[in-house]
């Protein structure tokens, strides 16, 4: 959205209208994925290459919101200065084929994982907040049941990894050694604790804000 004036009331029509589009898409995905898996990733398409897939949910999601590859189509208007939705329908549409579950300023942040029904929740200035079936109430991010530590190093850190859609012999190469550097032992590593990769920009950013892992 852009950085257009906002007063309380305004923010939580728009959150609750954001959360509930967000539960929409997310039956909607889960009816995919069945399908899917029911026919063995049959009807799915390319994005940029073989790993980034694009299915025809990433399509019928885009109908209820205007979603990334909508927009970098051409066929809707362009940003302007007034609030606006920025919307990638499936991010981590890999993970969605094989059923994997897992200087404008934002202001406001909605990101639904509905295969695990984790809901995440943010507003500027009002704290980012986790929403799930076993809790009634939001809890408040990071989960942590004491005041969170800078983090001293990578050692024994946890850190999300992505290999991402460019899977070229230099791209690959590049990632690898990154990867060593931050898994290996010393003096050619720093020994991290462990690495996670989960399919999803998203869901890593959303990761770090509960405390799951520490950066990516």
């Amino acid at each position: 959205m852009a950085n257009n004036p906002l007063n309380p009331a305004e923010f939580q029509e728009i959150l609750e209208f954001t959360i509930e589009l967000a539960r929409k898409a997310g039956a909607l995905l889960l009816e995919g994925s069945h399908a899917i898996q029911r026919a063995g990733a049959g009807g799915v398409g390319e994005k940029k290459n073989a790993v980034d897939l694009v299915t025809e949910y990433d399509v019928k999601v885009s109908k209820i919101c205007i979603g990334e590859e909508s927009y970098s189509s051409g066929t809707h208007p362009p940003l302007t200065d007034v609030p606006t939705f920025c919307v990638d329908p499936i991010d981590g549409t890999t993970n969605f084929v094989h059923g994997f579950p897992n200087q404008r300023v934002p202001v406001l942040g909605v990101m639904y994982n509905p295969f695990l029904d984790h809901l995440f929740t943010g507003v500027r200035g009002g704290g980012s907040y986790m929403h799930t079936r076993l809790h009634p109430e939001p809890q408040r991010l990071p989960l942590a049941p004491v005041e969170v530590r800078p983090l001293p190093g990578l050692v024994g850190a946890l850190i999300a990894v992505e290999w991402g859609s460019d899977r070229g012999p230099d791209a690959i190469r590049r990632k690898a050694n990154s990867f060593a550097c931050l898994a290996g032992t010393p003096p050619d590593g720093v020994m991290a604790h462990s690495l996670r990769s989960v399919g999803s920009a998203a869901l890593n950013f959303a990761l770090v804000a509960q405390g799951a892992v520490d950066l990516y």
